[in-house]
């Protein structure tokens, strides 16, 4: 059985760089995180064996002097919410996170409705919108409803949506009609980041080559979600999990090569151990040793 890697899979360096701060031996035991760091059950872990403590909100209780704001960003009020309680703030909002933040300023500036492409209820999409006195955050067709008598419309995305849902919906938004029968004015700002569009890509190439997917990541985690759904859309058998011991070797039976990706929150130590898990079952399925093929 021949196992491959994507080509493009785990942390991104945003992510990295929020694990490594973390991680900073100064922070232990006098940490709190607010929120998850990222979305990975195994860093969770890591973390709190550090002595990094991980509340929901700042509503909980924190006893510790430093608080982090998480990879996925948070609303500037937040930060200085903490800050006026007497916590010393340390940010490791992703950079493209804030990216997204900026492009949403400037389209209020420039007097366009903000409308967020993405999940309303995930942290990041909280992040950006809570300090707007208006937007709409639209999933799919079925919420142009929420947006149909604004003339004027900017639009982001939530950084880990999918290439090929956000683009239709754009061009589906420029295609709308005021009430009066006018054009809207539409402006899109493409903020999926560059890692998520690169993880995506990769997992759309090999799922062309492979038999079955195995999808590594936190089962809270927006992008790889998408990444099982880009192999469901090509009618690929994906399966997303987040830790070694949910593997089921009965997935392999009369699966010649096998495709391993994994969302941007999983650390490649723990694609490693999946990569030469799935090698192994391979090879007692076979009775020999399997073809490893390591990505490029």
């Amino acid at each position: 059985m021949k196992v491959t890697k994507a080509e493009a899979m785990g942390t991104c360096f945003g992510v990295r760089d929020a694990i490594e701060e973390a991680m900073d031996p100064k922070f232990k035991g006098n940490l709190t995180v607010i929120g998850q760091l990222v979305h990975n059950p195994q860093i969770v872990q890591r973390l709190k064996e550090n002595g990094v403590k991980i509340v929901d909100s700042l509503n909980d209780v924190i006893d510790t002097p430093n608080v982090m704001i998480t990879a996925h960003g948070a609303a500037q009020s937040v930060r200085l919410r903490a800050a006026e309680v007497g916590f010393k703030v340390y940010d490791a909002t992703c950079p493209l996170v804030m990216r997204v933040h900026r492009a949403v300023e400037k389209l209020v500036e420039e007097d366009f409705y903000p409308v967020v492409i993405g999940q309303e209820s995930h942290v990041e999409v909280r992040g950006i919108v809570t300090d707007l006195n208006e937007y709409t955050v639209i999933l799919d067709e079925s919420d142009f409803h929420k947006i149909a008598d604004k003339p004027r419309i900017g639009i982001v995305s939530q950084t880990t949506q999918q290439i090929t849902h956000v683009y239709p919906i754009v061009e589906k938004i420029k295609a709308l009609k005021n009430p009066d029968g006018s054009a809207k004015e539409v402006k899109f700002v493409d903020t999926i980041c560059k890692p998520t569009k690169d993880r995506q890509k990769a997992v759309h190439k090999l799922a062309d080559e492979v038999d079955l997917m195995i999808v590594i990541g936190g089962y809270n985690s927006s992008n790889t979600k998408k990444l099982k759904k880009v192999c469901e859309d090509k009618g690929l058998e994906a399966y997303h999990i987040e830790k070694v011991s949910e593997l089921n070797p009965e997935w392999f039976h009369n699966k010649k090569h096998v495709g391993i990706t994994a969302g941007t929150s999983t650390p490649h130590w723990v694609i490693d151990e999946f990569y030469e898990t799935v090698v192994e079952i391979g090879k007692s399925l076979e009775g020999s040793t399997p073809n490893k093929v390591a990505s490029a």
